[in-house]
Parts: C-alpha cells; structure tokens; sequence
C-alpha cells in the first residue's frame, strides 16, 4: 500500500520543519509527501527538510488551502490519500497503526481520535475520540473527523470545495452520504495546534464556514441555519472544555 501525503503550506516556516519532520519519523514507509506551497512570502520552501520522497510544488498564486489540496491529489500516485496540514503534527505510528486498521476493518475511509497543543507546543489534557464507526447522520451534527488524521482511498476522494466553508468537512459528508460509515481508530495518533488568529479560531467566521458547508451538500437556509446552531453549539463546548484544562507536564 503506497500512501500520498498531501500538505497544503502557506507561509509555515515557523512550523512546517516538525510537520514534515513528523512524516519523515514515521515506522511505515511506503509514501510519499506532496507539498503545495500556496505562494507563500515567507521562507517556508527553504525550511522544508530534503528527502527524495518529498515533492515540493510552488503555486504562481495564493489559492487557499482547498485548490492546494486538490492540485496535490492530482499528482498524488499512492492509493490511498492521508492528509496532514503544515502546522499538525503525527504520531510516529499513525500511518502504521492506521494501515493495520484499514487491513482488518476494510475501511475505504478512516480517521483517528485527536490530542492538541499550543502554538507554542504545550499538550492539553484533551483528546477528540474516534468513534468505531461514524455515519453520516453523526457526521451531521459535529466534525470528528480532523482533516489531518482522514485516510482515504484515492479512488472514492471528491474534490475540495473552493470557496468560504470548512471544505473537508463538506467532503467528509458528501462522501458518507454514499459510504455507509467511516472508521475510527481511537487512538490520539493526531497532534492538532490551536492556533489563535486562524479561520477556524474566530467562532463567527467558523459559523459562517459550516453553515456554507451545509448549503453545499444540498441543505436549505432554514435546515442549515439549525444545522450550524447545533453544531456550534457542541463546538463551543469542545473548544471551552480545551482551555479550561490545566496543561501536561
């Protein structure tokens, strides 16, 4: 099983080097790590580590995350797609331990539970669990899948969705709209930064980003509306619950 990485990066220097340092770590491998440097202006191209495994493509312009994901796919040659983004971090099993995972579940579509850390690398005392099988009507209500610790047969990937909305989440649906579930593997083999400042930080720019979600995959404006308010809802109370808990160590 040949596994293709895909890692949109823009302006990651500060974070990009254990990023990659952490794909270079893994016990499985059988990959390759397709990174898109989304025009970045800063030196994030010169901090990524040399490795022949490693494909490093320069966009002329500054696409978003979402069009960086799709060009990587478009060149990707594994079977299977994992994703990881350039300021996350794995576990030196994850691929490894989720490549056995897929052996005895015949998962098409899977993912891991989440641990998280600070900017500056502090773990909290939180972990997003997996559950064994996650269906599309649980998917609904909030996002479990953490777009960095989805593996995905590369023959059942949909394109990202260009536009204001959390693009993998909308993928996540579409595709379990026709898959009966995807598979968790509860094991925090995932490392998730919080970064301040980010889109999915502000939480009106995340609502906004959901609710366009749930329009994408063919809801009205009424049934979305009640869609993101449930999902803020569980959102809020994760992101609390995180910052509540005194750090590791």
């Amino acid at each position: 099983m040949k596994i293709s990485i895909i890692m949109p990066a823009y302006n990651a220097e500060k974070t990009i080097v254990q990023a990659v340092d952490s794909v270079l770590g893994q016990s499985f491998g059988d990959w390759e790590l397709i990174i898109v440097d989304d025009n970045s202006t800063d030196g994030t191209i010169a901090a990524i580590p040399a490795d022949l495994r490693i494909k490093v493509i320069k966009s002329a312009v500054n696409q978003g995350a979402a069009a960086a994901r799709n060009l990587a796919v478009s060149c990707a040659t594994g079977d299977w797609l994992a994703f990881l983004d350039s300021d996350d971090l794995w576990h030196s099993q994850k691929l490894q331990r989720q490549v056995e995972f897929i052996a005895k579940t015949n998962a098409k579509i899977c993912y891991t539970a989440t641990s998280y850390i600070t900017e500056t690398n502090q773990p909290y005392n939180y972990i997003l669990h997996a559950k064994n099988t996650l269906t599309y009507k649980e998917l609904l209500k909030r996002n479990l899948m953490s777009c960095s610790s989805v593996m995905v047969q590369k023959s059942l990937m949909l394109p990202f969705p260009i536009g204001n909305l959390h693009e993998d989440y909308a993928v996540w649906l579409k595709i379990l709209r026709t898959e009966k579930y995807a598979h968790g593997l509860d094991e925090p083999l995932l490392i998730y930064r919080m970064v301040k400042g980010s889109k999915s930080d502000s939480r009106v720019a995340s609502g906004i980003m959901t609710y366009n979600a749930y329009r994408y995959v063919g809801y009205n404006s009424i049934a979305a509306a009640f869609l993101t308010l449930r999902y803020a809802v569980h959102s809020l109370t994760k992101r609390l619950f995180i910052k509540r808990l005194n750090f590791n160590g």
